[in-house]
């Protein structure tokens, strides 16, 4: 009996009624759709924090993924290739992470059975001996020679330029075009499911690092990203499967033991992968050692 006066009454409103009504369920439903994208978890440093995001609600498929955001103004990054590092075989990634002393280190991208890098692979300003891929349109880049440029971001080479003979950024790695800034899914939907790590740029200039705990398809990723977290401009897929990996410094991980809370980011990150294979290339972050402040521009 309630039940059919309610509905009686619903439909006896006036069009302004259900206009207005129309208007607070937007303001009201508002924050759920925001929540799959909002980033809380642990600050390890000033520009710095790690987190769990989990997409369940709209990405019924895709499980949590670890979410490393960094700020390029306060943090720098490094291409490290093994033979250039000194290095006679590939290291593991807690291996490259003790030998470089970054407080963070993941894989930079994809590489054939003798170890050789595919794609462009820039450190310190060099060629690290690889060629740049025909079709792969993904490129991470940091660390710009010229002043006020974005001291990191991702380039989709189907809309950006990178100048061979005149590198503009010291530090680049090529790799697959997941979601490009018009919202298009660049990976074909193979049915293929393995461990991601994925690298996002951010509508506010920081960068993400992505590493799925569960095994997906890219294409199945890209759609969540794109439904899900819509402030994400473009994003690559580094390498994949056993080669999908990610360390933080112990030293990060004991000082979370002082703060106040679960820090479920930690088994997610170490549970995801059983063996850790030897990698070519990893990206490493560091703290700037700056004085002055000041703040790179877009241009």
């Amino acid at each position: 009996m309630i039940r059919d006066n309610s509905f009686h009454w619903s439909l006896s409103f006036t069009p302004a009624a259900r206009f207005l009504l129309g208007i607070i369920f937007v303001i009201f439903s508002g924050p759920l759709t925001t929540t799959a994208q909002t980033l809380t978890g642990d600050q390890l440093g000033n520009g710095l924090s790690i987190s769990v995001w989990n997409p369940h609600t709209q990405c019924p498929d895709v499980a949590p993924l670890v979410a490393v955001e960094i700020d390029p103004d306060r943090y720098r990054f490094t291409v490290h290739y093994y033979q250039q590092d000194g290095f006679s075989d590939p290291l593991d990634i807690r291996q490259w992470q003790e030998r470089t002393g970054h407080d963070l280190v993941f894989n930079a991208g994809l590489f054939r059975e003798n170890y050789a890098y595919l794609g462009l692979l820039y450190g310190n300003g060099r060629s690290l001996g690889s060629k740049r891929h025909a079709t792969w349109r993904g490129l991470f880049v940091a660390e710009p020679a010229a002043d006020g440029s974005r001291r990191a971001r991702v380039l989709d080479l189907t809309f950006d330029t990178f100048d061979e003979q005149h590198i503009p950024y010291r530090e680049v790695a090529q790799s697959l075009m997941l979601l490009d800034r018009t919202g298009k899914i660049r990976v074909r939907q193979t049915g293929k499911r393995a461990h991601q790590t994925l690298v996002a740029e951010h509508g506010n200039g920081h960068l993400l690092v992505l590493k799925t705990t569960e095994v997906v398809s890219l294409h199945a990723l890209g759609e969540c990203l794109r439904d899900a977290f819509p402030s994400l401009r473009q994003v690559m897929a580094m390498d994949g499967g056993s080669s999908s990996d990610i360390a933080v410094s112990p030293s990060l991980q004991q000082a979370t033991t002082k703060m106040a809370r679960l820090h479920s980011w930690i088994p997610l990150l170490e549970d995801s992968i059983t063996t850790h294979i030897g990698l070519p290339a990893v990206i490493g972050i560091s703290p700037r050692q700056e004085t002055s402040g000041a703040k790179a521009v877009d241009k």
